[in-house]
């Protein structure tokens, strides 16, 4: 495969490289770089499924294209391990406000690879790509997690997939014992991002209230 790097904008060169660096000298927990020499506008990372959620255990290769605009325009974000998730398409598109409408030059890949990790935390049905993963969170959760972890084992934990992670150049940093997916995600993220974490957990949690009192009145 031929190099990209001498086609390229000298300063986007500069800005890539400065994020790589950036994230080698913090590495993000769960989350393992994997870096191209040949090809910088094509980032993947690792994620790995974080716990209490039907994607734990789960390895997940997650793929961010920098176009020559960055960092004025949002990198494309895409999942190239099949996933059963509201906010990811079938073809591994992912739908996230911050890589659209909320983008803002500031943000980094590092905002971005932590705000695709809270979204495996806490996904937002009121935006789906994925329909039917939707429907199935807000009416039928047990259904939900149920298809998530099966998509999870078949594709997320395949030996060829351990393969590819395992001989692949990359940044990692050690889960620490029992840590709440949640609180890590609020920790490691930007402001707006906790925020918008915080605000579809107050959802869920409204969803499921709203639910119980149904529930009573039948």
């Amino acid at each position: 495969m031929v190099s990209n790097v001498e086609n390229l904008n000298p300063q986007l060169m500069r800005i890539l490289a400065k994020e790589v660096q950036n994230l080698k000298q913090d590495p993000i927990e769960g989350i393992h770089i994997l870096l191209d020499d040949k090809d910088i506008t094509s980032f993947e990372a690792i994620i790995e499924g974080p716990a209490d959620t039907p994607y734990f255990g789960g390895r997940f290769r997650v793929k961010l294209s920098i176009g020559k605009d960055f960092p004025a325009s949002p990198p494309l974000g895409f999942f190239l391990t099949k996933i059963f998730h509201p906010n990811v398409s079938s073809r591994g598109e992912i739908c996230v406000n911050t890589l659209k409408k909320d983008w803002k030059s500031a943000l980094g890949l590092k905002h971005v690879l932590l705000t695709i990790k809270c979204l495996l935390i806490v996904p937002n049905p009121e935006s789906a790509l994925n329909e039917e993963a939707g429907k199935l969170l807000l009416e039928r959760y047990d259904d939900y997690c149920a298809r998530a972890k099966l998509y999870t084992e078949i594709h997320a934990k395949s030996s060829s997939h351990q393969t590819k992670a395992s001989t692949s150049s990359a940044t990692s940093s050690t889960a620490s014992a029992g840590s709440n997916p949640a609180e890590s995600c609020s920790q490691d993220e930007a402001s707006a991002n906790k925020k918008a974490c915080n605000v579809s957990l107050k959802k869920k949690d409204k969803v499921a209230k709203d639910k119980k009192k149904t529930l009573k009145r039948l």
